[in-house]
């Protein structure tokens, strides 16, 4: 399952605003510029989370949108699904072999597994393992 930029950048938006979580509104124009993306493209992305009630718009000179929930409440899976659709990485009702079939489900349910128990707190807050060859040496 290849993710599009929708899901991506998507996904972009949702971790700006859960990191200013209980910050106030911010806006699409200042989520755009520093992420470097088109504030137009954003807007059509936005549509759909505000729809299914991720986000809500606040109007006025100092509007913008919010999270409606938590970030802890809220799941990549629960982004990706809105903005791409059903996660599955092909159309296995049509296939005949049983091996094959399992098989699409097995990755189809790992897919949504690692996507529905991350968290946009999760995101935001991740830090990268120290590298474990960091030795140093003295001679």
């Amino acid at each position: 399952m290849k993710i599009s930029t929708k899901g991506r950048y998507g996904l972009t938006i949702m971790m700006e605003l859960a990191a200013k979580f209980g910050e106030g509104p911010i806006s699409l124009k200042s989520i755009a510029e520093r992420n470097q993306l088109s504030e137009h493209y954003l807007e059509q992305l936005v549509a759909p989370l505000r729809n299914a009630g991720l986000v809500k718009s606040i109007r006025g000179a100092y509007g913008g949108y919010i999270l409606s929930k938590d970030p802890a409440d809220i799941t990549s899976g629960d982004i990706i699904r809105i903005l791409e659709g059903p996660i599955s990485p092909v159309d296995f009702t049509e296939e005949d072999d049983p091996a094959k079939r399992n098989l699409w489900l097995r990755i189809r349910d790992s897919i949504a597994e690692v996507l529905d128990s991350t968290t946009l707190e999760n995101l935001i807050t991740y830090q990268e393992a120290e590298k474990k060859d960091s030795y140093m040496f003295y001679i």
